[in-house]
């Protein structure tokens, strides 16, 4: 495994992190001399970053890019794997690959495919290792890998394993080798997507005795409210809701403080929903609606035409909820941890 390093990108410039597919356009040595364009596009995925070079790999093969010459980087989305709408026509594995950005861990490695993240045990998500893809290693090896990994952060090994609706660990490969050592699935989460229009226009544009702000500053009284119902250690809570690319904070408020939080993080042209809370006390007031509607328009002013979220199976109310915003399964996955 090797983690990218080196020194600042080029000024103007932000590269993402390996693995995002993206645009990188760059300054030719000289003139093309069918054109005299001066500028070219490399298109692909970002596999290496270091002190020199940014290497893409396209459709002909690997290209190394000077970072001296490169001008603008711009992350775009997986090419679609079927026809359909965009927030529909990602395979499972690259719509996992466009959900890492909007929830990072604080440290991230890949092995092959696959991204081990950690967070000092902040969330399943940013500490477990995302399999989507070939690990380049055989399945037990790799697994092995993910363990020592773990291991030397003190944490529990956990794995991810993505598949359509309704799919059994016992009919994958990597579900019977987990299963077989030991490993132990929790309830398996749902994956939703949604066009953001579509969410505008299903969701209401202010909630019953409740005032809707948005910021793109986690400030105090957010995050007191997402400390409230969930344990989140200060340091990598705050790494974690404040690393996307960009995010945005919603906040719903009445007489008597803080009644609701939503989060927007934005990342691969796509914007993931999270942490959506709504006061247990302020419920039935549409204020979850609400949020909802206030950062799809955030998303629409940025652009953006398709969200995601992940929500548990066994939260019958917050599916309602984002179904009834226009949500639909995307795909589920399952978190083992072992032991």
């Amino acid at each position: 495994m090797e983690t990218p390093t080196g020194g600042p990108p080029p000024p103007g410039t932000d590269v993402p992190p390996v693995g995002t597919r993206l645009v990188v356009r760059h300054r030719l040595a000289v003139p093309d001399p069918l054109t005299g364009a001066t500028l070219t596009d490399v298109v692909g995925d970002l596999v290496h970053v270091d002190a020199d070079h940014l290497l893409v790999r396209t459709r002909r093969g690997e290209v190394a890019v000077p970072r001296a010459t490169v001008t603008a980087v711009k992350e775009i989305p997986p090419s679609p794997s079927r026809r359909g709408a965009p927030h529909l026509a990602l395979s499972v594995e690259d719509l996992e690959r466009v959900m890492v950005g909007a929830w990072p861990a604080v440290e991230s490695e890949h092995l092959g495919d696959w991204l081990l993240r950690a967070a000092s045990g902040f969330t399943h998500r940013a500490n477990s290792a995302m399999t989507a893809g070939d690990p380049g290693t055989p399945l037990d090896v790799a697994v092995g890998v993910v363990e020592e990994w773990y291991g030397a952060r003190g944490l529990p090994s956990m794995l991810t394993l993505a598949g359509p609706v309704g799919a059994r660990l016992d009919g994958d490969p990597l579900g019977v080798l987990l299963l077989a050592r030991g490993y132990r699935p929790r309830v398996p989460t749902t994956a939703f997507t949604a066009a953001v229009d579509t969410v505008r226009s299903a969701t209401p544009e202010v909630a019953d005795g409740a005032t809707l702000s948005l910021s793109p500053v986690l400030d105090d009284d957010w995050f007191a409210a997402y400390r409230s119902y969930r344990e989140a250690p200060e340091e990598p809570a705050r790494a974690v809701l404040t690393g996307s690319p960009a995010q945005v904070f919603a906040t719903a408020r009445d007489a008597q403080g803080v009644v609701g939080i939503g989060r927007l993080g934005v990342a691969a042209t796509w914007g993931g929903v999270a942490a959506m809370w709504v006061d247990p006390r302020a419920r039935r007031r549409g204020i979850g609606a609400a949020l909802l509607r206030r950062l799809a328009d955030d998303a629409a002013a940025r652009g953006i035409r398709s969200l995601h979220l992940q929500t548990d199976t066994d939260n019958p109310a917050a599916q309602g909820l984002y179904r009834r915003a226009g949500f639909v399964a995307h795909h589920e996955y399952t978190t083992l941890r072992r032991g």
